[in-house]
């Protein structure tokens, strides 16, 4: 008999264990899917917070043609031009840029026709944020829908694994989009912070780029950063170019916001050769301009977290100008007394004034960010793990 219950026993294991193996990959991809509808719905949310963010900026009661505009102009996209022929890529990349810097303009002076310049600037940031923020929530949609339609537990795990990434960079995006409407100084904004805190009297010499000339260590400078306060990033390869072309400079300068590694400190200064800049296009158009003629190059980076870049800027970041000053002196003593120097902060001038006066207020502005981040941290800390 008790041989008869082991055998039945043996049995009921077997096929439970069989039927498990085929019933648990189902379970699995159930909960992953509620799991990452919940995140997918998060994500749109945030996206749909962002377009009413600028639709309060361009109306405080925006009407519903408005929002439908905004809408859909968020679904905006730009082609890269083909590499298949690299011979004058460059030139294709930037006059797509330029096409599309033009479409950003043309929108914003549709939807904001009455709006002051500093106004039309923050607007068309905002929108590039919220486009940004818009692209986010219909990629993970569509992989959300993609692991729902063919029931693909693969596809699902994927995404889950990548979500907690993506889902940081969804919300950096609608800070950035508030910082941009606002025109508060962001991550990015370290650069021109840094050249602003030489001008006195600067002006503009090129498209959105301010420069003012001073006396470093006995030397001549030229000091470049984007018009401020409201978001620019310049064409600063027209205004080295038009600086050059009627003065000998000895070297050249870049101070500009990089990715820090996990395990740095944000806010960390470094140097090295090379011209520091992001984007598409205008750093190859200044190395073609530059290398051929020989001119050495110093990079000044200050490290920000991967999302940092876009968001307010944080208190460390803004410590940081001290010690980028001291890097500065060092590269420009380099050049013999006597020579010319351009230095170049590079990066977003959102929140940053074209002189030194500008920037006094900054700190309290940007403390007080601090102190929200740091109850938003507090907040998530009591939460727990779960």
């Amino acid at each position: 008999m008790l041989f008869q219950t082991e055998i039945a026993g043996t049995l009921i294991w077997f096929v439970l264990f069989f039927v498990l193996i085929f019933l648990y990959p189902r379970i699995m991809l159930s909960q992953l899917i509620y799991k990452l509808e919940q995140s997918a719905v998060k994500i749109e949310k945030l996206s749909q917070s962002s377009m009413k963010l600028t639709a309060r900026k361009i109306d405080k009661s925006p009407s519903k043609e408005l929002k439908r505009k905004i809408e859909q102009f968020s679904d905006f996209f730009v082609v890269e031009p083909s590499g298949m022929d690299p011979y004058g890529i460059v030139k294709k990349i930037d006059q797509t840029v330029r096409g599309m810097e033009d479409r950003f303009t043309e929108f914003v002076e549709e939807v904001a026709p009455r709006k002051g310049y500093d106004d039309k600037q923050q607007i068309n940031y905002g929108m590039r944020a919220t486009i940004g923020l818009r692209q986010i929530s219909k990629i993970v949609r569509h992989y959300v829908e993609m692991a729902k339609k063919f029931k693909n537990l693969q596809i699902a795990m994927i995404l889950q694994m990548q979500l907690p990434i993506i889902e940081k960079i969804a919300e950096a995006e609608i800070k950035g989009a508030e910082a941009f409407v606002n025109a508060w100084p962001i991550g990015d904004s370290i650069g021109p912070l840094v050249a602003a805190n030489y001008m006195d009297n600067s002006k503009e010499i090129a498209e959105d780029i301010m420069m003012d000339t001073v006396t470093i260590e006995g030397r001549k400078c030229f000091v470049l950063k984007a018009k401020g306060p409201s978001p620019h990033l310049g064409r600063d390869d027209e205004a080295i170019e038009k600086i050059m072309k009627k003065n000998k400079i000895a070297r050249v300068i870049t101070i500009d916001a990089a990715q820090k590694l996990e395990g740095e400190k944000s806010g960390t200064v470094a140097e090295g050769v090379g011209f520091a800049m992001g984007g598409w296009g205008q750093r190859e158009m200044i190395e073609n301009y530059l290398l051929p003629r020989k001119m050495p190059i110093d990079s000044i980076v200050i490290k920000v977290g991967m999302t940092d870049a876009i968001m307010p800027m944080t208190l460390d970041v803004y410590k940081s100008v001290p010690r980028v000053q001291e890097f500065v002196k060092k590269a420009v003593k380099r050049a013999k007394k006597g020579q010319k120097v351009m230095i170049i902060g590079v990066g977003n001038s959102s929140g940053i004034g074209n002189d030194k006066n500008s920037t006094k207020n900054l700190k309290k502005i940007i403390e007080h960010f601090e102190k929200r981040r740091k109850a938003a941290e507090a907040k998530k800390k009591k939460g727990g793990w779960f």
